[in-house]
């Protein structure tokens, strides 16, 4: 796909993965578009790129289509559309305090959250988008490019990410029929697997838990750049045969059970 002078829509696109991914599209001429709940850092970014943004919450469909509205009439119908909006909450399914010995579960309103976010939201913005891709015009074969963000926890979820790993693993789950759906139409649709990356969540962790994190990783032994991802991300768009993919991205880790 050329990239010169077409849309792109990033969810989450306000810090961490997103705006790396916002940053590096702009440096290749793309006008970019930013989703993201916090409105100081979105609109900062937006501005560093000269860019857009919109204040959405993916759960709300109605937010959804207001930022969609709002992008496309400054920057026109986007090309591209990259999903990083996303959290996760951890929590054992069941837990036993040793002291007093009570049993709880896992709060269902949080795995309902997890889930619409991470998942719902990703696929309602996933057929927003394409809905809007279909009113355009083939360029080189192509109408569009969709690239979605999942996590190695789809493939080795952890202890406590029962709620995170199935919102990750349904986002992988859902890679290749949408693909096949958006065939015909000409738009391809990939999925990145980042393994533990440097994101503002990480960053907030002692340093001694960071460097723990970093020692898993066989090559190289570090966190992940978010300019990682962002090239990953770059290459899927750019080249036209890549389609209907799930790739992990995590320097060789497999996540142990803990």
């Amino acid at each position: 796909m050329k990239l010169d002078g077409v849309t792109a829509i990033i969810t989450g696109g306000a810090s961490g993965l997103g705006a790396a991914t916002a940053r590096k599209l702009a440096e290749n001429g793309v006008k970019v578009g930013i989703f993201d709940l916090n409105e100081e850092l979105g609109t900062a970014v937006a501005k560093e790129i000269g860019g857009a943004f919109a204040k959405v919450n993916v759960t709300s469909e109605a937010e959804v289509d207001a930022g969609f509205a709002a992008i496309r009439e400054k920057l026109g119908q986007e090309r591209i559309l990259v999903n990083c909006a996303g959290t996760g909450k951890a929590g054992k399914t069941v837990s036993r305090d040793r002291e007093t010995g009570e049993i709880k579960h896992y709060p269902l309103a949080d795995y309902e959250m997890i889930i619409q976010i991470n998942l719902i939201g990703t696929f309602r913005c996933i057929a927003k988008s394409a809905a809007g891709m279909l009113t355009l015009d083939p360029i080189d074969g192509e109408r569009g490019a969709i690239i979605n963000t999942a996590s190695v926890a789809a493939e080795d979820g952890q202890v406590g990410q029962a709620a995170y790993a199935s919102s990750k693993g349904g986002v992988v789950g859902m890679t290749l029929p949408v693909a096949r759906d958006l065939a015909q139409e000409l738009i391809r649709v990939n999925t990145i697997l980042p393994g533990i990356f440097d994101t503002p969540l990480l960053q907030r962790a002692p340093e001694k838990v960071k460097a723990a994190l970093a020692a898993q990783v066989p090559n190289p032994s570090r966190l992940g750049q978010p300019e990682e991802y962002a090239s990953l991300a770059l290459e899927m768009i750019r080249n036209g045969y890549f389609n209907g993919e799930d790739v992990r991205l995590d320097g060789a880790i497999r996540m142990a059970p803990r």
